[in-house]
């Protein structure tokens, strides 16, 4: 084995170390670098050397400071991360200097850890962050986990006292469902079982700590799973006639190629890759795994950040507003029902409640405690969330990447976690009908995007609502008319058009689903309407954010623009625009007419 530089053509795996402090973490480190000739040639000598001079004794933890000094300086080393080699692979050890840097790493997609040592002394035994980083690693879906059993020399290699810790420790995690894959003892400063066995711990039949890393298999390649791309921005061009839209995303895992049929989530849209753009380089026909892509689309649809595309065929992400999840709070104030946070997943980001809490894991104990309405610093916790949207996910049991999460309160990272679970919501049997619709849709030759250029406009509704007798629908008829005049694709719906039409049924009969159906019919008669490139006028009575959230499941959310017009708000809906008395209506148009105009709706020269 060369003891300068690594093999670059040998497998690669990233290993997190982890445990309480002075339990011999850098040390373990320092003993893998050494042992496995991965140091640069003639460091350890020099940093033995110089460690003698000082008048200290040399120990192998002096390593690591050592390499973190040197890159301070520029010289050698990632102050986070080092490296060695065994004869099967390369590691990569990630140095968590602490669990909350490695959670927010973790989940932020900083650091992608495959493996983990986590190391207990053999004297003071579990402690409290033994236990804390034992459910870090099992929550963050790390499965590869050697359990070391650090300084046997300050327990005279006693069999019976690394029998108790593996007894104690391993009832712990059984509890939490967590099953290391090895207990291994060793000595970091006399080197037993590090690397090479030793006869001063015959008694243990297991590998040694390099051993059990080597006997690790690698995970299944996400080039290999199903696509996912969060999206991260979709960027217009303009200038010079070019009238491309490039959806930009960095590939989560599976693959990328042009004329691949993609779908994105939550809005069910389709599409195909009609060319991969690069900058300056030769043309690009594919990507995968890891790479930042941007490609434009054969179907122009609106698509924006937060989106997740994968392949027709691939299995889709879970869409919803509520999910069940195992969460590790950092915040100095605790996490507590009834407040709003934002929930951050891939590029989407929502404002989020907690709804339930399950169960709450104490930080000093680290036991279930199931009557607790608040999440403490350090605690861990399995909560229901409910989002102010739907957005798309994945679990962590099958897609880590997309399924891992932070908590975001006052602009500060203050928790994280992973999806445990898709729960449903209101929407979900009407989000699996508008996937189905566009499944089975029969396209016209004439894109939206054609239909856009000719009439100079883009498909959008504008949705007036607010209270009885304020001028709801003189307000429609005045924007309609004025829409109309400059020369617009317009048309104005009152919903009692439907209600005595299309929904004369429900109407007659009293139908089961109610006023909840007349909105819903109302929505996939607007997206007829907005699917034809007109600009939608609509207007109902005191519309709530409930019949909002139809309409936006049913069309593109981006499409809506709502208006209020009454002095007073009586129901929950989110507006745009708040007209107060009927004096102002006219002044309403002009506003109208700006806030379409500001969201690229209208096209202005």
């Amino acid at each position: 084995m060369a003891d300068n530089g690594m093999d670059l053509a040998k497998e690669q795996m990233h290993v997190v170390v982890v445990g309480h402090v002075d339990h011999g973490k850098s040390t373990i480190i320092g003993r893998l670098l050494a042992d496995t000739n991965s140091l640069p040639k003639g460091k350890l000598e020099a940093i033995r050397e110089k460690t003698l001079k000082s008048g200290k004794p040399f120990e192998f933890a002096y390593l690591i400071d050592a390499l973190k000094d040197e890159q301070a300086q520029s010289i050698t080393i990632d102050s986070a991360r080092v490296f060695f080699q065994s004869k099967k692979r390369n590691y990569i050890i990630i140095d968590a200097p602490g669990h909350i840097e490695f959670i927010k790493n973790m989940v932020t997609g900083a650091s992608h850890a495959e493996a983990a040592i986590l190391v207990i002394d053999a004297e003071e035994g579990v402690q409290e962050n033994s236990r804390r980083h034992g459910y870090l690693l099992g929550m963050l879906g790390i499965k590869k986990i050697v359990v070391v059993v650090n300084k046997m020399d300050l327990v005279n290699y006693s069999e019976e006292v690394f029998n108790s810790i593996v007894d104690e420790y391993g009832h712990y995690l059984a509890d939490l469902g967590i099953q290391p894959m090895y207990y291994i003892p060793v000595s970091g400063r006399e080197g037993d079982g590090v690397v090479n066995p030793s006869p001063r711990l015959a008694w243990h039949t297991g590998p040694t700590v390099l051993d059990a890393l080597d006997l690790f298999s690698k995970e299944k390649p996400l080039v290999d799973l199903p696509l996912r791309i969060p999206v991260q921005d979709v960027y217009k061009f303009n200038n010079y006639g070019d009238k491309r839209r490039i959806v930009a995303g960095s590939i989560a895992s599976g693959q990328l190629k042009i004329g691949d049929e993609l779908v994105f989530y939550p809005s069910g849209k389709r599409t195909k890759v009609k060319t991969i753009e690069s900058f300056n380089t030769p043309k690009i026909t594919s990507r995968v795994t890891g790479q930042s892509v941007g490609f434009t689309m054969a179907e122009q649809i609106y698509v924006n950040r937060g989106q997740i595309a994968t392949h027709v065929q691939d299995t889709p992400p879970f869409v919803s507003s509520r999910l069940r999840a195992s969460i590790f709070w950092l915040g100095k104030q605790p996490l507590s029902m009834g407040k709003d946070y934002i929930f951050k997943l891939g590029t989407s980001h929502e404002k989020v409640r907690v709804e339930a809490i399950h169960k709450v894991i104490d930080a000093s104990d680290y036991k279930n405690q199931n009557d607790r309405t608040i999440i403490g610093h350090h605690d861990v916790a399995e909560v229901t969330f409910r989002l102010a949207h739907p957005i798309s996910f994945d679990t962590s049991e099958v897609f880590p990447e997309t399924s891992r999460f932070v908590l975001v309160d006052e602009y500060e990272i203050r928790g994280g976690g992973i999806v445990l679970e898709a729960l449903t919501d209101e929407d979900t049997e009407l989000r699996e009908d508008v996937y189905t619709r566009n499944l089975k849709w029969i396209p016209s030759d004439v894109t939206m995007a054609q239909r856009a250029e000719m009439y100079n406009q883009r498909s959008s509704i504008v949705v007036i609502t607010g209270t009885r007798h304020a001028g709801r629908k003189t307000l429609a008829r005045k924007l309609e008319k004025q829409l109309f005049k400059d020369g617009k694709f317009v048309y104005y719906l009152g919903i009692g058009s439907l209600l005595y039409g299309v929904n004369a049924d429900l109407k007659r009969h009293d139908a089961p689903g109610g006023w909840r159906e007349h909105v819903r019919r109302f929505a996939e008669v607007s997206h007829l309407f907005l699917d034809a490139g007109m600009l939608l006028i609509v207007t109902a009575i005191e519309f709530t954010q409930d019949d909002l959230d139809i309409l936006e499941t049913v069309i593109d959310k981006d499409m809506v623009n709502v208006v209020w017009v009454g002095g007073k708000v009586t129901t929950d809906i989110k507006f745009d625009i708040h007209l107060k008395d009927r004096e102002s209506l006219d002044e309403g148009v002009v506003m109208v007419k700006h806030l379409l105009q500001k969201r690229g709706v209208l096209f202005t020269p």
